[in-house]
């Protein structure tokens, strides 16, 4: 069998509404929560930096949750896992909905993201077990843009819920997803990877050694992470530009957080539409290099004092539109770059993104002016991420 025909099966079809649906899962839990947070933490008695934890612990259980899944699927198949890790998020929702203290709704949390990041993980596995390249690539743009499109359109569905029905609506409508997620999984997800292996630790950990040593692979992860969490520091301080700075009403937020939407989507629809005309590549410097361009400028901007609303919202959209545009084509690269190991090669990809992305929104605390505490950390990804395209592309490809 030809490294190609490892890397795809054609013939076995699932459905990718299924695969969209798990893999928005992951990345709308961790966002949708976030406007209830003083609603949540008044009715159980907590802090506010009590209720932060519960975000901070699910960003840590969503990154280290897709190191695990990956080469688990590897090895028993993708459908079993995915299953198990949808049953513990739709146990876990169940547990937050009836959460009577800080520390109960701290542990469901955690667990919640360790069964989300099987959405995240394995979606992006079996659309590259059933595709071709060129399809693969078109099929992750879409997957791609359900986790640039969590943080923006989930906190309006979290604070509608919130101010209609209280915070655990939350939750009632997380389990009732969750609980669509696992039905229609076990009904209707064939198993995808044909080419399982023993399980053994030692191997695991030799596979994420093999993965971090394919310096192609690795460029193509930072980069891919860099580029598509460029707008994380913007979700992060956008409360302080858009109330603190601009004047705006907090019940506003929202709708400045969903410009993000917009500009993603056109950015993946791009890429879904020109990538069997353009080379793949191309994407990744056109979409880092807009960003990059949209990140001086607002620090530009901002420290002229010329900053308002319709410049923010263009930056922003513009912005998005280039992570949309060079992510999936670096997530379709980096999974290709690692024959025999994509279910460990997504889980690392989506550690990667995860750990920049709770790295972008840390930095932003530094800066006084947090407009220019964006643009900086936004420049720095966005650099960072054509520096490793540069590196990934160095390397003579192997057969994708």
């Amino acid at each position: 069998m030809t490294t190609s025909e490892q890397a795809s099966s054609p013939s076995i079809r699932a459905p990718l509404w299924l695969l969209v649906l798990v893999t928005l899962s992951g990345t709308m839990a961790m966002h949708i929560f976030m406007p209830a947070l003083p609603l949540a933490g008044e009715d159980l008695g907590a802090s506010p930096s009590g209720m932060q934890q519960t975000i901070t612990l699910y960003v840590l259980g969503l990154a280290f949750g897709q190191l695990i899944y990956g080469p688990v699927s590897d090895t028993i198949g993708r459908r079993p896992t995915l299953l198990v890790g949808l049953v513990l998020y739709l146990v876990s929702s169940v547990f937050a909905l009836f959460a009577t203290s800080l520390e109960w709704l701290l542990i469901a949390r955690l667990a919640q993201a360790l069964g989300g990041a099987a959405g995240i993980a394995l979606g992006r596995s079996i659309v590259r077990d059933i595709s071709t390249p060129e399809r693969a690539t078109k099929d992750l743009a879409l997957l791609n843009l359900l986790t640039l499109v969590g943080p923006g359109l989930a906190p309006i569905v979290g604070s509608f819920l919130a101010d209609h029905f209280g915070w655990r609506a939350i939750y009632i409508f997380l389990v009732a997803i969750a609980s669509v997620m696992v039905l229609c999984a076990w009904r209707l997800l064939p198993e995808t990877n044909l080419n399982r292996s023993s399980l053994a630790f030692g191997k695991i950990a030799t596979d994420y050694g093999r993965l971090v040593n394919n310096r192609r692979f690795l460029g193509f992860m930072v980069g891919g992470a860099c580029s598509s969490m460029a707008l994380y520091p913007y979700l992060a301080t956008a409360p302080y530009i858009v109330h603190g700075q601009l004047g705006l009403a907090i019940s506003q937020i929202g709708w400045f957080a969903a410009v993000t939407i917009v500009g993603a989507s056109l950015g993946s629809t791009l890429t879904r539409r020109l990538v069997g005309r353009l080379p793949t590549e191309r994407f990744l410097y056109l979409g880092a290099g807009l960003s990059l361009s949209m990140a001086v400028l607002f620090l530009v901007v901002q420290s002229m004092g010329w900053l308002n609303v319709p410049i923010l919202i263009g930056l922003t959209f513009t912005l998005t539109v280039g992570c949309g545009m060079a992510s999936p084509a670096a997530l379709s690269r980096s999974l290709s770059a690692a024959p025999g190991l994509t279910g460990s090669a997504a889980g690392l990809y989506g550690f990667g993104q995860m750990a920049v992305g709770a790295l972008g929104t840390r930095l932003v605390g530094y800066g006084s002016d947090p407009a220019i505490a964006c643009a900086v950390t936004q420049i720095g990804l966005t650099v960072a991420a054509l520096a490793a395209f540069r590196i990934a592309n160095r390397y003579k490809k192997k057969e994708e």
